[in-house]
């Protein structure tokens, strides 16, 4: 097999677009906030480019996770070849869906950013890494709209990783809806009200832990304009009510991003993304 070699022209930065170009990958048939979420944070030497995985007949099941978790290489390998300099995988079940635990997860990651002369980090295993950073050991997990077989992975793997839950539940277990069904129906995307009842409520049954935590990449509509908001949106203003650090896979995600790209975010951000401007 021949080794693969990164185009070496994306080593001149007098032909590449951005100083720090960034390239992320989504779920299929899930129009995905990060791109635009990144970028809006980022100082103007930061560009960012999308690319969805293609599986035709994707449903969201774990399964399909596991059966497609191939294609991630041959992203990471597209992007290398187009000059990115660093790749980020959207969608927290992907990690323990694919069966390889979290040293495996961790060596699977490795092995692509050597291999492609690209790091490339997973939204799942950038949750351990930074609260592992942080020096976090108990945390609560608001599970939001994930099922419980999901979110159950997600505790799982994270107490593989060394960490306490001590308490996990979803929008369904919190008693917002009746159903899981009519959690579905709203295709991840959900009143604004709800991510700070689902925190408080998460706050009431774990009062004493080091970090709170929300599963996966749901969205929150503004009242005011009807825009859809990932978690990271909100971390400042939930840190203030709660007291406590609120760490979401979109948040771990971008923060182990910039620690590759040597940068910090250009705005204000809770305290993970905050800790890369000390």
């Amino acid at each position: 097999m021949t080794k693969y070699e990164k185009p070496t022209k994306w080593a001149n930065p007098k032909v590449k677009l951005f100083p720090h170009q960034v390239g992320f990958t989504c779920p299929p048939h899930d129009y995905d906030a990060a791109p635009s979420d990144f970028l809006r944070m980022s100082p103007r030497s930061v560009g960012v480019h999308g690319r969805m995985l293609h599986v035709p007949d994707y449903a969201h099941r774990l399964d399909q996770r596991k059966k497609n978790f191939g294609l991630l290489e041959e992203f990471v390998e597209c992007m290398a070849n187009n000059g990115v300099d660093v790749c980020g995988q959207v969608g927290s079940n992907w990690v323990h869906a694919s069966g390889l635990g979290v040293e495996g997860i961790r060596q699977h990651c490795e092995m692509l950013s050597d291999k492609y002369q690209t790091p490339f980090h997973m939204s799942g295993y950038a949750m351990v890494e930074a609260l592992r950073d942080r020096n976090v050991e108990k945390v609560a997990l608001n599970a939001c709209y994930h099922r419980d077989t999901w979110y159950q992975g997600t505790v799982n793997f994270l107490k593989e990783a060394g960490f306490d839950v001590v308490w996990a539940g979803n929008f369904l277990d919190q008693g917002w809806f009746a159903t899981q069904d009519q959690v579905d129906e709203c295709i991840w995307c959900f009143d604004e009200e709800l991510i700070w009842k689902s925190f408080d409520y998460t706050a009431e049954k774990a009062p004493n832990v080091d970090a709170y935590l929300i599963n996966g990449m749901s969205n929150y509509r503004r009242e005011s304009d009807g825009i859809a908001q990932r978690p990271v949106h909100y971390e400042v203003e939930l840190e203030k009510r709660l007291g406590t650090p609120v760490i979401g896979h979109d948040t771990a995600l971008y923060w182990r991003i910039y620690k590759s790209l040597g940068i910090a975010p250009a705005t204000q951000q809770g305290s993970l993304l905050s800790s890369l401007k000390g």
